[in-house]
């Protein structure tokens, strides 16, 4: 019995409906399924054994959806990789012991090449004794190195056989994040359609909403305050638009008002994943909350010294290229710092990326958001930087749009605001007004110092 067989029967049901929009052209759930079986056999003609290490270098496009679903039924194990690591490649198919790649261009066209590696790992040796399909994801790196987390991808896959909402979904996040792979396996498992995009500028992304009538968009707050910034929003019409989810990083509280306040219409919903664990179900308390409840089937969470820890059946088997990051009882320290409200929680950030100014803790996203209150300012990045005195000290960079004022005014305007809002301890000692852009291909805020 293939492991994607409930896919494949609901893709049976639902065949004439729209699985897929690439470059504005709609393929239905008939023509996925066909697609799938077409690369599956293809993978037999070209002799690609149960357990190969393959490549998937693609972004989505509808052969990057069929063959992901045709190399996990051949019980592969895949590396998907996007442009945005292209820097990284050479170091990731290493690390990966990839044994072949699969390269799919900007026309959809795909080129098979064989890298005469050998995956040896002792990882590999479990899922290919398990017969079963794995799963390689590449965390960004922003703190060090890239990590390679190795997921079986039966448990992964186990989620999405609850039936849940078909809706028309624009897949944002990354080809080879696991929010982007969780993106398209819930969308097609539940019928819906992918409304894929050549770029995630905010205007590409919302003309996208409005000619396809998408109903939800998965992405990061960094990116939401773009949308606000080049108020691109003014130029669409988004009413078919009933959920924004959010995630990867913290949630500026002054973006999230902002944003509810312009669209009161729009459910906004914080979500929670990582690479190690797969995504897990959250509710938010409201459009305009922070808080959150997250868990679900198969996760549980706990807090331990204010850090969220979380226990996953989905949780991968190991890193390629780490230790085990896993407590001796099998809990998963996520690094995150959160403040708890009986059943919600608030994640207020990285525990690395906390600025310990004298003994005293500062939350980045907490500075950030109160810069982004000042007239003129349109991103904020927060960080910490070496002081002889206090330890450390509190640095910003911040942008603006408008070119008419002075750096110093600027520097001076929001130093003046976090005074009256902050903490003394919090407020930046060094501002430095920037142009070029604060955030990675994947929309994260990079909060190294420069």
């Amino acid at each position: 019995m293939s492991c994607i067989d409930f896919l494949l029967t609901n893709f049976g049901s639902r065949s004439g409906a729209d699985a897929i929009v690439w470059r504005d052209q709609v393929y239905n759930y008939c023509w996925l399924a066909e697609r799938v079986r077409h690369w599956h056999d293809y993978l037999q003609l070209n002799e690609v054994a149960a357990g190969t290490v393959v490549a998937l270098e693609a972004d989505f496009s509808p052969n990057a959806v069929a063959l992901f679903l045709a190399l996990v039924e051949a019980r592969c194990v895949l590396v998907p990789l996007t442009s945005a690591v292209a820097a990284k490649r050479s170091e990731f198919l290493e690390v990966a012991q990839a044994e072949l790649s699969i390269a799919i261009d900007e026309h959809d066209e795909v080129s098979i090449s064989r890298l005469g590696a050998a995956a040896t790992h002792a990882i590999y040796e479990t899922l290919r004794s398990a017969q079963h399909p794995g799963l390689v994801i590449f965390s960004s790196g922003s703190t060090g190195k890239s990590k390679a987390a190795v997921h079986d991808a039966i448990p992964l896959l186990e989620k999405f056989k609850t039936p849940r909402h078909a809706l028309r979904t624009i897949s944002f996040l990354l080809y080879d994040h696991i929010g982007g792979i969780n993106t398209m396996l819930y969308t097609l498992a539940n019928g819906g359609c992918l409304v894929t995009v050549q770029d995630r500028a905010p205007d590409s992304i919302l003309r996208a909403i409005d000619l396809h009538r998408v109903e939800l968009l998965p992405t990061s707050p960094t990116f939401l305050n773009l949308v606000l910034i080049s108020e691109a929003w003014k130029r669409y019409d988004l009413s078919s638009l009933k959920t924004v989810s959010y995630g990867t990083e913290p949630m500026p509280e002054s973006t999230l008002r902002r944003f509810h306040e312009l669209f009161p219409q729009i459910n906004l919903l914080q979500t929670y994943g990582l690479s190690e664990v797969g995504i897990l179900r959250s509710k938010s308390r409201s459009s305009d909350s922070l808080w959150v409840k997250i868990g679900g089937d198969g996760f549980e969470t706990r807090i331990v010294d204010g850090i969220l820890q979380i226990k996953a059946q989905s949780a991968m088997l190991g890193y390629l290229n780490a230790t085990s990051p896993f407590t001796d009882d099998g809990w998963y320290n996520t690094g995150d710092r959160v403040e708890v409200d009986g059943e919600w929680m608030r994640i207020l950030g990285r525990e690395s990326e906390i600025i310990n100014v004298g003994g005293e803790k500062v939350y980045p996203a907490e500075v950030e958001s109160v810069l982004q209150e000042v007239p003129g300012v349109c991103d904020a990045v927060v960080f910490g930087v070496k002081n002889p005195i206090t330890g450390m000290m509190v640095s910003a960079r911040i942008s603006t749009t408008d070119e008419s004022l002075a750096d110093k005014a600027l520097i001076n305007a929001a130093k003046a605001h976090c005074r009256s809002r902050l903490q003394a301890f919090k407020v930046p000692v060094k501002v430095e007004v920037v142009r070029e852009t604060q955030h990675s291909a994947r929309f994260k805020k990079i909060r190294k110092p420069a």
